[in-house]
């Protein structure tokens, strides 16, 4: 990474965290719009299209508390996986 021009070694890890918390959150955010907004059913069968599959399936009705857990989780989920990542590299970038 770089700051000010120059190479640092060590990641602040909660801030790591705290931004890859926010940007899954977010993500998870978009979805459960789509979702209420009966668009994400269209969305995933272009993207499964564009894998070459056809699938039968259905998605659940909007439900604002399940979309809010959803939103949380991804973001903790999200958060731990840039703490990890952080402290790798923080790891591997030794001196």
């Amino acid at each position: 990474a770089l700051k000010g021009g120059k190479m640092i070694d060590k990641l602040n890890k909660n801030k790591v965290g705290f931004a890859l918390g926010l940007l899954f959150g977010l993500l998870h955010l978009g979805w459960a719009i789509l979702v209420a907004l009966n668009l994400a059913k269209p969305l995933m069968d272009w993207i499964l299209g564009l894998h070459f599959m056809k699938l039968s399936y259905t998605l659940a009705a909007f439900n604002a508390g399940t979309a809010l857990i959803f939103i949380i989780v991804t973001f903790v989920v999200g958060y731990a996986a840039g703490w990890i990542l952080a402290g790798i590299w923080n790891w591997v970038h030794k001196k």
